[in-house]
């Protein structure tokens, strides 16, 4: 089980959209490797609860449980079979870096999720407004809470809504879940 979490309106569930058109379930057709039109991105609705997704990655399944930004309180009743994290911070709202810094030492300092490999999204990277990854790395000290972490911890930075980088979030999964089996 991978869990996807993250403030509102992070763009968690258009990401699992996305992901879903590179790589349908049954694994054929979309854009192979992220590469190619995604189309336009599909509308959304902010997640009040939980979505469960299957992606099938050669032959792989992968389930994410996508848990809504407003249900940070409980987010720890989900830990429980939790392999792998997606934690998305939304790089064109610096006014929500400091809750979103919160949230991720609050999720790595938790003993369920010790063993976890952690992927940190840097998304929104296509609007023009949007914060450098080494800005927010450096405003949340990042390699510090790397450095004092348990788990392995992977950046990337992406545009949900472009599709950029998200071939990386795949192979990311797929190499996670592959170490799992």
């Amino acid at each position: 089980m991978c869990l996807l979490l993250g403030a509102a309106g992070v763009g968690k569930t258009l990401l699992v959209k996305r992901l879903q058109n590179i790589l349908p379930v049954g694994g054929g057709g979309g854009a192979p490797d992220g590469k190619g039109d995604l189309g336009d991105p599909p509308p959304t609705q902010p997640t009040v609860g939980t979505n469960l997704t299957d992606i099938v990655t050669q032959k792989k399944i992968i389930t994410i449980r996508e848990l809504g930004g407003c249900m940070g309180p409980i987010w720890s009743s989900y830990y429980g079979n939790c392999h792998s994290l997606l934690f998305m911070l939304d790089a064109s709202d610096p006014t929500q870096l400091s809750v979103s810094c919160v949230h991720l030492l609050s999720l790595l300092s938790a003993e369920q999720l010790a063993e976890a490999s952690v992927l940190i999204l840097f998304n929104k990277t296509d609007l023009p407004c949007y914060m450098s990854v080494e800005e927010m790395k450096s405003l949340i000290r990042l390699s510090d809470i790397i450095a004092c972490a348990k788990q392995n911890i992977t950046t990337m930075e992406i545009s949900a809504r472009e599709g950029t980088g998200l071939a990386g979030v795949l192979r990311w999964l797929r190499d996670t879940h592959r170490a799992s089996s």
